[in-house]
């Protein structure tokens, strides 16, 4: 099954890929190897999942917040190729804007992982880093960057 029948059969319309505010590009390719910007909870509207996990937003709201930032990403990893199924995840690393008595870092990216897995199977798993930070830009609730490789 394509991943683009993946997506249609998971419900999952990809967002629209967003300009960069600053002086920087989604995603930048080297050979196979593509390393994709910090992507961020960025609602349709183009508001932001705010708020400090463990703080004034819960657990589920990170893993929200993550698996809206995998949303991002898989339509920044389709830009690079045209399809999903030419592109497979090494890495990903998870910055969660976390309360500082808050431990829980790695089930919050658990929301962007598990969609990887879900849409991409074997070509989502990844190796990955989830730390905690003291803020994070606009208060966002978290921040998702990866490394990926072209395998087509």
């Amino acid at each position: 099954m394509s991943s683009a029948e993946r997506l249609k059969e998971l419900g999952i319309e990809l967002p629209a890929l967003g300009t960069p505010k600053y002086t920087y590009v989604p995603f930048r390719r080297a050979g196979d190897i593509v390393f994709l910007a910090g992507q961020v909870p960025r609602l349709p509207d183009g508001s932001y999942l705010t708020g400090k996990v463990g703080g004034d937003c819960s657990l589920e709201d990170g893993k929200e917040a993550a698996r809206l930032c995998g949303l991002h990403m898989l339509a920044s990893a389709q830009a690079v190729t045209g399809s999903l199924d030419d592109i497979e995840f090494l890495k990903v690393f998870g910055m969660v804007n976390a309360a500082p008595d808050f431990r829980d870092h790695g089930v919050v990216i658990e929301g962007c992982s598990q969609l990887l897995v879900e849409v991409l199977a074997e070509r989502g798993q990844h190796a990955r880093s989830a730390v905690g930070m003291g803020s994070l830009p606009g208060n966002i609730r978290v921040e998702i960057e990866a490394v990926l490789r072209v395998v087509k």
